[in-house]
């Protein structure tokens, strides 16, 4: 049972300080009250720093696959909602999903229906899962809705892993080069160049262009540093903004090389979460307005705004996607027409969506392919070119000695 610090006065007036366990935060109020203690102030005694709660303790994706598929065993078992839940809260490894899950068991205790209960907990359980659990409770099938779920997250799971995970060698690789390119221009190559201008003699012009890169980084550096920290913080406010937020989303689908893969790794999350809802029963409008919350761009989530509205005055799916061309491509347009057609849209949205997903898989690994060589290729012409800038007039430094 919960446990809660609390700060109170008595009927004399006099303050007192302790802890009390109660089912939450309410009936610990009553409990006090009743003690003729008039309640200043009360707190989770487990509650930690928010930084620490932040950093250290959050529900991964893959918690609650893990979850959905022991929920719907559970189910299958004829265990009761209330016991369920009651067991996977004392037995979860991970303190903060245990701690939700003893909350979500207090709120069916009292009467709460399961949708309910975890939507007082948008942090870990999303819009998109709770109108599945909710679909799943008037539809009468939550044991299927809970599979549903855990076959999706953990498609999504590793369709994205995949894609943040081929980024990120890149991005280590330019920043390597970024870093060992700064050492050189301001600690290396200020001490031969040095050496090369005492010699008196003549400098080729690749080593002066060299050495007067240099000084520029050695003199201005700290400048440029600022730069980059002022256009850092310009970013982060801009994508805090709706309007920045679509002009950095679309910037993301249409930059070169990574744009295409972007494109396909939403498309097929469009996909996959209309499927997903629409085989669950979820309404077809209410089905488009979550896959728009859910989506994870901007543009993209537009788009499903424009179609919800569409779809409501009367619009078939695949015209309201026509209208968004741009972002939406032709072949989906169609098929989507199809599956309209002939009665089976969400046999069409489960093609579509793994159609995607092979493509971004293919997209991944011909991007990690093309790109690790030329990285590794252009980090040992750059250290190289500059080494021999320098290098090469000491070499005849040296020999002129001799």
């Amino acid at each position: 049972m919960p446990l809660f610090k609390y700060k109170a006065v008595d009927d004399k007036g006099v303050k007192r300080e302790g802890s009390v366990d109660a089912v939450n935060k309410d009936l610990a109020i009553s409990a006090l009250q009743k003690r003729a203690l008039v309640v200043v102030s009360i707190d989770d005694a487990d509650k930690k720093p928010l930084l620490q709660m932040a950093v250290f303790e959050h529900v991964k994706t893959k918690d609650i696959v893990i979850l959905s598929r022991q929920i719907s065993t559970l189910f299958e078992a004829q265990v009761s909602a209330l016991k369920a839940f009651s067991l996977l809260a004392g037995n979860s490894e991970n303190k903060l999903l245990s701690k939700k899950l003893t909350e979500v068991v207090d709120d069916l205790q009292a009467g709460f229906s399961i949708s309910g209960a975890l939507a007082k907990h948008p942090d870990v359980f999303s819009n998109f899962y709770i109108n599945m659990v909710k679909a799943g409770e008037e539809s009468g099938k939550l044991t299927q809705t809970f599979n549903f779920l855990a076959d999706y997250l953990d498609r999504q799971y590793a369709l994205t892993s995949k894609t943040k995970n081929a980024l990120i060698y890149p991005a280590f690789v330019i920043a390597t080069f970024f870093v060992v390119m700064g050492l050189m221009f301001t600690i290396v190559i200020p001490k031969l160049s040095a050496i090369i201008v005492d010699s008196g003699q003549t400098v080729p012009l690749y080593t002066k262009v060299v050495i007067g890169l240099s000084n520029f980084f050695v003199h201005y550096g700290i400048f440029i540093l600022i730069l980059i920290i002022v256009f850092g913080f310009y970013l982060w406010r801009l994508s805090k903004s709706q309007s920045g937020k679509t002009y950095l989303d679309g910037v993301k689908i249409s930059f070169p090389a990574v744009g295409k893969l972007f494109t396909k790794l939403y498309l097929s999350r469009i996909a996959d979460n209309l499927d997903t809802m629409l085989s669950a029963g979820i309404p077809i409008v209410r089905a488009i307005e979550i896959t728009g919350a859910v989506v994870g761009n901007k543009v993209y989530e537009d788009v499903m705004k424009q179609a919800e509205e569409d779809v409501k005055s009367g619009l078939s799916l695949s015209s309201a996607f026509e209208k968004n061309h741009e972002v939406i491509p032709g072949i989906m347009v169609q098929m989507v027409k199809v599956g309209e057609e002939t009665g089976s849209l969400g046999q069409i949205l489960k093609t579509l969506a793994n159609f995607y997903k092979r493509e971004v898989d293919d997209a991944v690994d011909t991007l990690v392919g093309l790109i690790e060589p030329i990285m590794i290729v252009a980090l040992g012409l750059g250290v190289g070119v500059l080494l021999t800038s320098v290098l090469v007039p000491i070499y005849n430094i040296a020999g002129g000695i001799q």
